[in-house]
């Protein structure tokens, strides 16, 4: 009976510790991202201070400081939105594979975004970043819902056939775009600068153009959350727990293509934000994957603002876009990743 006693507070106690610990984590990742958010209003070809941010909020700076400042205002927006999208749809594809070194291209979205947009350059004469994302959107969702689609094909979804159907998919629709970007140069001028990743050039219509499949994509990923912890023990387990595990993979996929989507047509393909962001979660918070969500979509954009902020002063007054600066950061992510599962083995 006394150890019974003793043994229900300690096990409170240490309840309550990782309760608070977790709090502590989220509200210091929260404080960085606020940072970078500020980092990325104040600086780029032009640094201002955070007096002139203040001042141009309450509307007393300079016209042109204001006008300096508040250009930086939908690309930080873009940041936030994108980060949280392609770290979010990371933590799915790795839960829902249970293959660590997954990330959103892994269904074909970049592939079938920039296969809509060249499509649509070339034969259709779009042209500006609105037109793009909006080509771009639809080609990334068809590519990943026909991703899923050839997976799913059969008594139930196969891993195995979604990668494959991933890769053979990414393959074909790159031949496409090699094909007519060769043989029309202006379709490359165009498509060269979309390819990489950026999140300057672009205003607030295409962050609210894409906000609402963001929104579904994450509000999904959130319900899945307790589903995918069962899920990551295995389908047995899963279907043992009362779980489908044929649904929570498909849900997974579903929304890990919304919010992909959402992310590569309106900013352009970014890579490693997808893979790192997940690996850097599970070592600060664990494998719950309820909790993993919630800071990845906090992680996620901190990462890509700060990016964007270095690729803005690196090479100042030119800019080194931001997807070129993530691929520095998420190469190391990536090995390190290997690492591991070498050691694992």
């Amino acid at each position: 009976m006394t150890t019974t006693t003793h043994d229900r507070p300690s096990g409170a106690r240490t309840s309550r510790t990782g309760t608070a610990r977790l709090a502590y984590s989220l509200v210091a990742g929260l404080a960085v991202l606020v940072l970078a958010m500020l980092a990325s209003v104040m600086f780029g070809s032009r640094t201002t201070s955070f007096g002139d941010v203040l001042d141009a909020l309450s509307g007393t700076a300079d016209p042109y400081v204001t006008t300096v400042i508040e250009s930086r205002y939908p690309r930080t927006a873009l940041g936030l939105l994108a980060g949280v999208c392609l770290a979010v749809a990371g933590t799915l594809m790795q839960g829902v594979t249970r293959n660590p070194l997954a990330d959103p291209g892994l269904l074909g979205i970049n592939a079938g975004a920039a296969a809509s947009v060249v499509a649509a350059t070339a034969f259709l004469g779009a042209s500006g970043t609105t037109d793009t994302m909006w080509w771009a959107l639809p080609g990334a969702l068809l590519a990943g819902l026909l991703v899923h689609a050839i997976g799913s094909a059969g008594a139930s979804t196969s891993l195995v056939r979604l990668v494959l159907a991933g890769a053979v998919l990414s393959a074909v629709l790159m031949a496409f775009i090699q094909a007519v970007t060769l043989s029309r140069p202006k379709v490359f001028d165009s498509y060269r600068y979309w390819v990489v990743g950026a999140l300057g050039g672009r205003d607030f219509d295409v962050f609210t153009a894409v906000l609402p499949f963001a929104a579904a994509g994450l509000l999904l990923a959130l319900l899945l959350g307790p589903g995918l912890n069962t899920l990551a023990l295995g389908d047995e387990s899963a279907t043992s727990l009362g779980a489908n595990p044929a649904l929570l993979r498909g849900g997974g996929l579903i929304a890990a293509t919304l919010l992909s989507a959402a992310a590569t047509a309106a900013v352009g393909p970014i890579a490693f934000v997808g893979l790192a962001v997940p690996h850097i979660v599970r070592a600060l918070v664990g494998v719950d994957f309820r909790v993993q969500i919630v800071f990845s979509a906090v992680v996620g954009p901190a990462l890509l603002l700060l990016a964007d902020v270095v690729g803005r002063i690196v090479l100042r007054p030119q800019e080194l876009m931001v997807g070129v600066v993530t691929a520095f950061i998420g190469a190391p992510a990536l090995l390190l990743a290997v690492r591991r599962m070498r050691g694992n083995t």
